[in-house]
């Protein structure tokens, strides 16, 4: 187990924990979360012995042995698979060893070696190291190439493998999404369920946590706070847990001001001194209740743009790439204002190289682009933060857009973004990436596009500012195009799909779910191809490409009652949610308590109540639903073989 036991940490002077405690037992899947700053980081590096408490233990058992994704890759020779197979430190210890005993030739110790080699099925490591690489998207040729021609990104995912490919019994992962495409995301997932050991993951991927976790640790007040659940758990026990703690806050204050009011009236009266000592000592005595604490402090909006033309934009039979090389070839696209698109796509399919044409970074080789004249075009790109000025300030950086507007109404909007006094003035340098990209959005915001291009905006953000970012982006009136792997950004934001596959794009009629099991269709029918077993004939991939067809149009019809069901019970419970939350924040505010309110207060108890009744029967439906549609959708597949 891990045992973490009034823990205090402070880096600088700020304290990150004091008197925390947390137990972990063996094959727990901890999902990690709280705001930027609050020492998730820092509590892997205490766990990993790389950092010490100022106070309190935190101890790992001493034989366990500890896999976290390194964060800098040298420009290595060596291949990929070979540097993945060095993840497996106790494989290459033995082999290191066996070396060592046949340059001595000493045979005793080379079968003791062998036998202990055969022992961890050594044999088969480079077989699972290429398929972890496979599974993160490299192919088989790739999997060959050395370390030092892959990009940044590419070899943060070989960092990921090496320590996948660790015989660990604890996996320390921080932010392993970032850097991912969503069809990578899918098989990490699958991945992580299967693996037998503990793990800590942090995350601001809220699919991906309650996909693989089983419980939830909140880093929130220097404290560590335990849900028995995934994120969608966490999220339900803390508003609980909240509401609960402000009604208790209040009515402590109230018995507090009535105690001090005593005080206050009579310890100077010889008569009633006695009373009010004692209650002086009851005041000492009472162990204060803290107010509870919400920690979403980011509130902007995207402000209607000025002009909303239409189209916005559109490509005619457009092929995009770089100098003579075409990637994705014959685009046809038209944006029409208020388009709500998410651009689906393995890496390296061309999604972002169609995002950069559009935003008129790239020139395309063929075809045309038509942009309406008063098109104003938002751009987040992947690399965004490196164009910031890292001496200068976020005030400073909006000033570059609008040098004719007052600094106070600029410290206004920037404050939606939590960027408050001397904050606002100081140079972004010392700044997380999180901070980083918050200003980068915050321009964006400040130019009032009309058509939105995103591209993996929320790498770096926390929950709470990606919740403000999707609330924002759903009253945008202008187009959007969305590149992500966050499910929930997309899913919210977004009310149509388009795919690049074999360098087309295409439209996809179907949701997020649909996509993943048209993804596993490939995935296969890629295995059945690299196995021999593909069609060997034009005739015989049409015959595929129709019993496709002819699966997606019979699951769809199928589908559709259990689809609409699930819809009708989503908008109802999203119905309740709001007066359900409307009613908590009532509950919360001392005027609740008065006695002019006692009847809303309690019509307010009785009806939170009743939603609280209507909300979990929905759930319970919602997933028996959910349940039936996986369940027909895999009776198709195994009908069609596929």
């Amino acid at each position: 187990m891990i045992y973490i036991q009034n823990l205090t940490l402070q880096r600088g002077t700020k304290v990150l924990f004091e008197l925390a405690n947390l137990t972990i037992n063996p094959n727990q899947r901890v999902g990690l979360i709280g705001k930027n700053g609050t020492g998730k980081s820092s509590l892997f590096a205490l766990l990993k012995g790389e950092l010490h408490s100022d106070g309190g233990d935190a101890s790992v058992p001493a034989h366990w042995l500890i896999a976290s994704v390194a964060q800098n890759t040298p420009a290595l020779e060596c291949s990929a698979l070979d540097y993945v197979l060095q993840g497996d430190a106790q494989l290459q210890n033995l082999q290191a060893a066996l070396k060592q005993a046949e340059a001595n030739n000493n045979g005793e110790e080379m079968a003791h070696i062998l036998a202990q080699l055969d022992e961890i099925d050594a044999y088969s490591a480079p077989a699972r190291a290429g398929k972890l690489l496979n599974g993160l998207g490299f192919s088989t040729e790739e999997q060959q190439r050395p370390v030092k021609t892959f990009s940044g990104g590419w070899r943060m995912r070989l960092n990921l493998a090496q320590a996948l490919m660790c015989r660990a019994d604890l996996l320390l992962l921080d932010e392993p999404t970032n850097h991912l495409d969503l069809e990578t995301v899918l098989w990490l997932e699958q991945h992580l369920a299967g693996l037998n050991c503990t793990q800590l993951i942090i995350s601001h991927d809220r699919d991906f946590l309650n996909a693989v976790t089983n419980t939830t640790v909140e880093l929130s007040q220097q404290k560590l706070t335990v849900y028995g659940g995934n994120y969608d758990f966490y999220e339900q026990e803390r508003a609980q847990r909240l509401a609960q703690q402000q009604s208790a806050y209040v009515k402590q204050q109230a018995h507090i001001a009535h105690l001090q009011s005593f005080i206050d009236r009579f310890k100077a009266k010889a008569t009633k001194a006695v009373q009010a000592q004692s209650r002086i000592k009851a005041l000492a005595r009472l162990e204060l209740i803290a107010p509870a604490h919400l920690d979403s402090e980011f509130a902007f909006e995207f402000i209607e743009p000025a002009h909303l033309p239409n189209p916005l934009l559109k490509l005619d039979e457009v092929d995009l790439g770089y100098s003579d090389t075409a990637i994705v070839k014959k685009v046809s696209l038209s944006i029409e204002s208020g388009a709500r698109i998410g651009l689906l796509g393995v890496n390296g399919s061309g999604k972002s190289t169609l995002i950069k044409t559009i935003a008129g970074e790239l020139t395309p080789l063929a075809g045309q682009i038509i942009r309406a004249e008063k098109l104003n075009v938002g751009y987040f790109a992947q690399h965004q933060l490196e164009t910031l000025r890292s001496d200068q300030s976020p005030i400073w950086h909006i000033q570059q857009l609008s040098p004719q507007v007052r600094e106070q109404e600029i410290r206004n909007f920037l404050g939606g973004f939590q960027f408050q006094g001397d904050m606002a003035m100081q140079a972004i340098a010392p700044f997380s990436g999180g901070e980083k990209a918050r200003l980068a959005l915050a321009m964006i915001v400040w130019q009032q596009p009309n058509l939105l291009l995103l591209d993996e905006p929320t790498n770096h953000l926390d929950l709470d500012m990606r919740h403000a970012l999707t609330v924002a982006l759903q009253s945008f009136q202008g187009a959007l195009i969305v590149v992500s792997h966050d499910r929930s950004l997309l899913e919210a934001t977004t009310d149509g799909f388009v795919f690049m596959h074999e360098q087309r794009l295409h439209h996809f009629d179907g949701d997020l779910n649909d996509y993943r099991q048209w993804r596993l269709q490939q995935d296969q029918l890629a295995h059945q191809s690299s196995q021999g077993n593909a069609p060997s004939s034009s005739q015989n991939r049409k015959d595929v490409k129709r019993q496709q067809a002819q699966l997606r149009q019979q699951l769809s019809q199928q589908s559709k009652p259990l689809q609409k069901k699930i819809a009708n019970a989503e908008a109802t419970m999203a119905k309740l949610g709001t007066e359900q939350q409307a009613l908590e924040t009532f509950l919360a505010t001392e005027d609740a308590y008065l006695a002019d309110n006692k009847a809303q207060m309690q019509q307010s108890v009785t009806r939170l109540g009743e939603i609280k009744t209507q909300l979990a029967t929905l759930e319970e439906d919602w997933l028996l639903w959910q349940d039936e549609l996986e369940q027909l959708s895999a009776s198709i597949q195994a009908e069609f073989g596929e």
